[in-house]
């Protein structure tokens, strides 16, 4: 079998299509999903958790991110608006003096970062604050 140049670049794009597309549709799953697997169900109550991320954010790929929940065992990230919301989990021993911590999250538009935290007596706290992602620096 002869295989030409362009059944060869077309071979290759539709396989790059294919892999690129697949992944994406299969993992991706909703916020109310990602929250409950990580808190097996249970109910979460509002407060108790400071966020401290920027109202703007002028380039959605690096947005920092600081969150703080006293007695709190985990805390997890999520990005309401992303493909696959959960962004991070940060675990706390017995001994950590704070619960606290900080990392910058890649955001695909303006939407909700929500936070969960797991606290120490098993309960569950949330909190949520908006991110406005401008494209180019220019509103959004």
């Amino acid at each position: 079998m002869n295989l030409t140049r362009r059944q060869a670049l077309i071979t290759a794009l539709s396989a790059a299509a294919v892999a690129g597309i697949l992944p994406r549709s299969a993992s991706a799953q909703s916020l109310e999903d990602a929250m409950a697997a990580f808190t097996g169900g249970a109910e979460a109550s509002e407060g108790g958790i400071i966020i401290t991320a920027p109202e703007i954010a002028e380039n959605g790929n690096t947005v920092p991110v600081e969150v703080e929940a006293d007695g709190a065992a985990r805390i997890t990230i999520f990005a309401a608006g992303n493909p696959n919301p959960g962004v991070v989990t940060f675990a706390f021993g017995p001994l950590a003096a704070v619960s606290r911590a900080s990392t910058r999250i890649r955001l695909a538009e303006t939407q909700d970062v929500v936070v969960v935290a797991e606290m120490a007596d098993g309960s569950y706290q949330m909190a949520a604050q908006e991110v406005k992602v401008t494209i180019g620096g220019c509103g959004g």
